[in-house]
């Protein structure tokens, strides 16, 4: 193997995703590795766009917005794809600001609702 390159069972091992995973990123175009007959190569561009997707999934934009979004470097370059990103993390940090409220409510709600229950047993 040439140290540029990771065949798909290293690209699996190296970011922790099933063969399934990196088969369907490439089915949607998230990737394109180089093929040899039935084997699959994986570059420096392959491995830079994988982890700009996983990051991508864990701050919880769809895989099509990040396939939209890579599109953007390849056709207009760096600037236009920072403006994209900039757009796409104001909306997704006032989504997990408003789930995050959410959930304080929420917790708020059982701790209360814990504490009655458990006041009502204690007084059985």
């Amino acid at each position: 193997m040439s140290e540029s390159r990771l065949s798909f069972k290293e690209m699996c091992a190296r970011f922790d995703v099933t063969p399934r995973t990196l088969r369907y990123y490439e089915y949607i175009e998230l990737l394109t590795p180089e093929k040899e007959g039935r084997n699959r190569f994986y570059g420096p561009r392959e491995v830079a766009r994988m982890t700009l997707i996983l990051r991508g999934r864990r701050f919880g934009f769809a895989l099509e917005e990040l396939r939209q979004w890579l599109l953007i470097y390849e056709k207009q370059g760096t600037k236009p794809q920072f403006e994209a990103f900039v757009g796409m993390a104001d909306r997704q940090l006032g989504e997990l600001t408003r789930q995050r409220d959410e959930l304080a409510v929420t917790i708020a709600d059982l701790k209360a609702l814990r504490d009655e229950v458990e006041r009502l047993a204690a007084e059985s």
